[in-house]
């Protein structure tokens, strides 16, 4: 990374701490490559082909016997719910619903956010930034739609302790 893009992400964090009105001059981002690098394959493909290949020929070889391993299906995991008919979650799963709401809007960045749920019973959330993952206006304007959201999904879910 250039000293250059490094100043200008610098200026830009202490102006937005300070609540400068002056910006710094807007400097790209040093483009990425065109293919990005792809993690090695740790065989999965291979392990499963010979594992689907085992299961056709025990199929075709017995077709009328029934697997002696077959484990009962179990129920969904059952939410606890409050008196007031409000789900109890653990601050993680509050987390991915804020965020999940959060990548509905437009131009929200694939990667490079973090959502915190924080507190008892009127919990909150708050949400960063990976720095040069979204432009500072687009970040105002995801910071400004958390309150809604939270208000929103305080009706239904009460966080977990």
């Amino acid at each position: 990374m250039s000293d250059d893009v490094k100043d200008a992400g610098l200026v830009a964090m202490i102006s937005s701490i300070l609540g400068g009105s002056k910006r710094a001059d807007v400097i790209a981002p040093p483009p990425l490559t065109d293919v990005p690098p792809t993690a090695p394959s740790n065989g999965f493909e291979a392990v499963a082909a010979s594992i689907s290949e085992a299961a056709a020929s025990k199929r075709e070889d017995a077709p009328n016997a029934s697997p002696a391993s077959t484990k009962p299906i179990e129920p969904p995991a059952q939410f606890v719910t409050t008196a007031d008919g409000k789900r109890r979650l653990p601050a993680e799963t509050i987390a991915d619903l804020v965020l999940g709401e959060l990548r509905k809007l437009d131009d929200f960045p694939a990667s490079g956010t973090s959502v915190t749920v924080y507190g008892y019973r009127h919990w909150n959330a708050m949400i960063t930034f990976a720095p040069f993952s979204t432009t500072f206006r687009n970040a105002t304007r995801f910071r400004q739609a958390i309150p809604d959201l939270v208000f929103k999904l305080r009706r239904f879910v009460e966080l977990e302790i």
